[in-house]
């Protein structure tokens, strides 16, 4: 009877974790692209003029965050901002499909940008969105991005058409260092206050079902990149933990 027991316990287990297993494989298999602002206001400081700038935080997060996800999951990359000619709202770059274990290989294309030219994000973003199969595939894509669209896109527009026509596509949008503005008094002993605005493109996110994540510090966009790159995990009471 105990020995019995015993087998039945040992069963139940391995089939417990096999559906665990299986669970986290089927939400891992998601692809993710990652749309990366290399425009020229990615070589600027950050708001309070001191900062590094702010492509070398941004690198600096990707090689903290990427080789702890891209085992888990096929990583993508576009990036715009940059090109050889005069027409810089035309360059949106496709750099890598989703691929396994690609952080070596994205983490050299960004380790290669020099950031110029306008920000196309729409563009970037309605991209990944064909890349990863729209509307027909689920898929996640992360954008990174310090600003506002500059190239005559309707991120809002995109962002509608996407819910519509693509319901298991998720965007979620980082805003990385988004230009705020300071408030200060004169006299007295008060400090100063910076009000950090949402990005504009942040009705991506908010009509797909994505996070809106407000970054300014190399942490910060770590932190963020393992929440909406790396693979989410649920516990039994339903909360989402990431994994990556």
């Amino acid at each position: 009877m105990k020995t019995h027991l015993v087998t039945l316990a040992l069963t139940g287990a391995l089939v417990m974790a096999q559906s665990g297993s299986a669970q986290t494989n089927a939400r891992c298999n998601t692809d993710p692209m990652l749309v990366f602002d290399a425009s020229g206001s990615m070589a600027e400081m950050g708001h309070n003029g001191i900062d590094s700038l702010r492509i070398i935080d941004a690198r600096a997060a990707l090689h903290a965050a990427l080789p702890q996800i891209t085992p888990l999951r096929d990583v993508g990359l576009i990036t715009y901002g940059p090109g050889g000619d005069d027409d810089s709202c035309s360059h949106v770059a496709l750099r890598r499909a989703p691929a396994p274990d690609a952080s070596a290989e994205i983490l050299a294309e960004i380790d290669g940008i020099e950031p110029d030219g306008n920000t196309a994000l729409t563009r970037a973003v309605g991209d990944a969105a064909r890349v990863l199969g729209a509307p027909g595939q689920a898929g996640v894509v992360v954008l990174i991005s310090d600003g506002n669209e500059t190239c005559g896109g309707a991120p809002c527009q995109l962002a509608a058409e996407l819910a519509a026509t693509a319901p298991s596509l998720v965007v979620h949008v980082i805003g990385f260092k988004v230009s705020g503005k300071f408030f200060g008094w004169e006299g007295g002993d008060c400090n100063p206050v910076f009000e950090v605005p949402a990005s504009p493109a942040r009705c991506l996110a908010d009509r797909t079902g994505g996070l809106y994540v407000s970054t300014e510090t190399v942490d910060d966009l770590v932190q963020a990149l393992k929440q909406t790159l790396g693979c989410p995990l649920f516990s039994d009471a339903g909360q989402a933990h990431w994994r990556g």
